[in-house]
């Protein structure tokens, strides 16, 4: 994972995260095409965590996954039921997610984290990285 040109940071729950990991793709938004478009072959990726579980309050505020983007072209899913969202056929990327721990928001510096109320573009759901900052999380998350 050397020379790497993008990466993308992604925001979804821990839960959602581990499901993602199990399954080997992510979706983003409920299943909208439009961010998994965004993506590239080779591109990194890391999924922020705010939350334990979707839905809940209570901050977890990890790096919880980290791979590379896999395939070509978005492909959508079977159709599912998202709860108050209904049933909807997602469009997922297909991803190589390495072996991680989680790292803690605070146990790695990166320029995102430096940027005044960074936070706030997270609410966006997909916000481009720096490839510095991804192979900093890459060599925290598999140490």
């Amino acid at each position: 994972m050397t020379d790497l040109q993008r990466a993308w940071l992604g925001v979804i729950s821990a839960d959602h995260t581990q499901r993602a990991v199990d399954g080997g793709f992510i979706q983003l938004n409920h299943g909208k095409r439009y961010g998994v478009a965004r993506l590239q072959q080779g591109d990194g990726f890391v999924i922020y965590s705010p939350t334990e579980r979707y839905g809940e309050k209570s901050p977890l505020r990890a790096f919880t996954a980290l791979g590379v983007v896999a395939d070509t072209t978005p492909y959508q899913a079977e159709a599912m039921n998202m709860g108050s969202h209904g049933v909807v056929q997602p469009w997922r990327r297909r991803i190589e997610f390495l072996p991680v721990h989680r790292a803690d928001v605070k146990a790695v510096e990166l320029r995102l984290t430096q940027q005044p109320n960074w936070g706030y573009q997270l609410r966006r759901g997909l916000v481009p990285l720096e490839p510095e900052d991804f192979e900093a999380l890459r060599s925290v998350m598999t140490d």
